[in-house]
Parts: C-alpha cells; structure tokens; sequence
C-alpha cells in the first residue's frame, strides 16, 4: 500500500511578524502622522497670516492708483483756494486732509466736463472703531467748492495717512492757506506753500496687517491669556507728481504778481537727487 508522506513547509512559509516589527512599525507610522499633522497646522497657520496681507497689500495699491491719478491730473480748485493740504491729528492718528479739482473724471451725466473738486479724507466708525480713507467727488461748480458732492469709501483699517507737499526745493507738511489768520502778516510775498499749487505729492499710507477682527474680543483679565499683541503696521509711500501744476500756476497768477514766487530759475521737470519721470 503506497501513501504519500506530505513534505514539510518550508521555514520562509511559515515566517510572520514579530512583536518587535510591530512595535517598530508603529511607531514609523505615529512619527509619519505626527509630522504630517505638524505640516497641516503650519500651512494654515500661514494661509491665516498672508491671506488678510494679501487683501490689505491689494487695497493699498487700489488707493496709491486711484489718489496718484487724480493728483497727476489736478488743476486749481478756485481762485480762492486753488490747493489745500491740511495737517490733521484723529485723536493720536495722522489723518491728513486733501482737496482739489482734477481732470481725472469721466463725465457721468448731461452737463457735466472732466472737470471735478476732489477731497480725501479719514474717518473713524463710530461702531468699530475702524479708521477708513474716504473720497469726496463733486463735478459740479458749485459756490462751496469743499462741500457737496458723493462720497466713497477707498481703504478701510488704516493706522494713519500722511500728505507732503514739494514747490521744487523743499517738503512741506501742509499746502495752501488753511488759516487765514496768517495773511495779516505785513508781507508783499507769500510763503512757497501758501499760494499755488505743489509740483508734487508724497503720500504715505499706515494699514493694520491684521484688519480682521479676532473670534474672542473679550476684554483680557488677570485670570485669561495676555493681551493681544500690536503688529507694526505696513506702510506704503509713493510720489505723485502733477503734471498740470505749471500751466495751471501760469493760469491764475497772470493778473496777481503779488502773492506768486517767481520760480522761472528752477524746471519744472526735475526735483534735487531725482531725475526727470521717476514719479
């Protein structure tokens, strides 16, 4: 009677995980999701420091464009105040005011020219506390050229706004004659930054980099976390230089020898240590 003897498994068939590898491969594996999850938290955390960046860097730019376009076309605002810059403090922020007329306007209704008064200045909400930039257009004539007119918002959590004025020797922190006070000083020549209109414009913007307001804004106490701390703010400047100043000077100050300067020496295309179109 023949039987088959069944031949042994080999060893390498029989072989299966030790408790060592196990305890290895877990712990590969917990370090692996460990790092993974590190990974996760830090990209959000960057996406929640650059995105509200992004947003105030873009809205910065939006109002750099739409005030250097407006002061590259200005013209005089009238014969009385042709071009006022006013220093003004909002409680311990720079809020400076501007006001002029510009060419810079696309007639929007019957009757209307490019030509149109311009204000730019900053106001708190009265609910947030929030300062915003604000544009004030009018392109009617009116008697009042510094009132009336629509008003649009241009940038909101702002930390300051801060204009300077150059007659082509020096920067000036306020421009036209805001006090008329001033004019009864016994003189036959007005200072460069009270008649006329600059050649040229420095504007310098604060923003909050953090304008989104936090999920908890409950007052901190002895017993809760540290206050939150007060980021820098971003800051932008740029150089707007008015193209029509010259011809629009020449205009108004014809029939007045007065109270104009006489700056026939200086070009009105060059500045001291820039050269001519770097703004």
């Amino acid at each position: 009677m023949n039987t088959k003897v069944p031949h042994p498994r080999s060893p390498s068939s029989c072989r299966a995980f030790t408790l060592i590898e196990l305890v290895i491969s877990s712990a590969v594996m917990s370090l692996i999701l460990v790092g993974a999850y590190l990974c996760l938290g830090a990209a959000l955390s960057a996406q929640k420091l650059i995105e509200p960046r992004a947003e105030v860097i873009q809205n910065a730019r939006v109002a750099m464009a739409m005030i250097s376009a407006d002061l590259r076309a200005a013209c005089p605002l009238s014969k009385d105040s042709e071009f006022l810059g006013m220093q003004r403090m909002l409680e311990d922020v720079e809020a400076d005011n501007l006001d002029f007329a510009t060419h810079n306007y696309l007639p929007q209704r019957p009757n209307e020219g490019d030509f149109c008064a311009i204000s730019y200045f900053v106001e708190k909400d009265r609910d947030s506390g929030v300062l915003s930039l604000w544009r004030r257009r009018d392109p009617a004539i009116a008697l009042d050229p510094l009132a009336g007119g629509s008003r649009d918002e241009i940038a909101r959590g702002l930390r300051g706004v801060r204009f300077e004025y150059y007659d082509g020797y020096d920067w000036y922190d306020s421009w036209g004659d805001t006090e008329p006070k001033k004019k009864e000083k016994n003189t036959t020549v007005l200072p460069p930054n009270l008649s006329g209109m600059p050649e040229a414009v420095r504007i310098t913007l604060w923003f909050d980099p953090n304008p989104r307001p936090p999920k908890d804004s409950r007052t901190p106490t002895a017993s809760s976390p540290k206050a939150e701390v007060i980021e820098p703010p971003l800051v932008f400047q740029s150089v707007a230089r008015l193209n029509l100043a010259a011809a629009s000077q020449s205009g108004f100050s014809g029939g007045s020898s007065t109270n104009t300067i006489d700056n026939s020496s200086s070009q009105p295309n060059e500045m001291p240590g820039n050269a001519p179109g770097n703004f």
